[in-house]
């Protein structure tokens, strides 16, 4: 699955969630984005609920911006350095963000980074629409 196939079928399901949480504040809507309630209420949002597990080990952790608007992607790449392709990157150059490297390609590692995942963070650049505001950054 490419980036870009993952994107869209997120996007999807993120928008699925949000119309049925229509009726819920803001600050509602963020906190039904707690993983321990996703995990309950939501098991085929993210294929780690299954097993109950995250993908940041974060106390705390929320899922609204599963899809981190810091992260970019391209699924044919930005350019070749030093003969791998760079396909993603941190567009704030995150200090806890790495990188996965093969012999031929350049992938942003998320797996440290806490940014966009507490509820400070969220609530300042929460949008009902997630999909057009990350479509905006992509």
């Amino acid at each position: 699955m490419t980036y870009s196939e993952w994107f869209y079928a997120h996007g999807e399901k993120h928008k699925k969630i949000m119309d049925r949480l229509e009726h819920l504040s803001d600050t509602e809507v963020v906190h039904y984005f707690r993983f321990e309630n996703m995990v309950e209420k939501e098991p085929d949002f993210c294929p780690l609920y299954k097993e109950n597990k995250k993908c940041h080990d974060l106390r705390g952790l929320n899922c609204y911006l599963c899809a981190c608007p810091n992260f970019r992607f391209k699924d044919k790449g930005y350019h070749v350095r030093e003969g791998r392709t760079l396909f993603s990157a941190c567009s704030i150059k995150s200090k806890e963000g790495g990188q996965f490297i093969t012999d031929d390609a350049i992938h942003q590692d998320c797996s440290k980074c806490s940014v966009p995942h507490g509820e400070t963070y969220v609530k300042t650049i929460f949008d009902r629409d997630w999909f057009e505001m990350m479509e905006n950054v992509t």
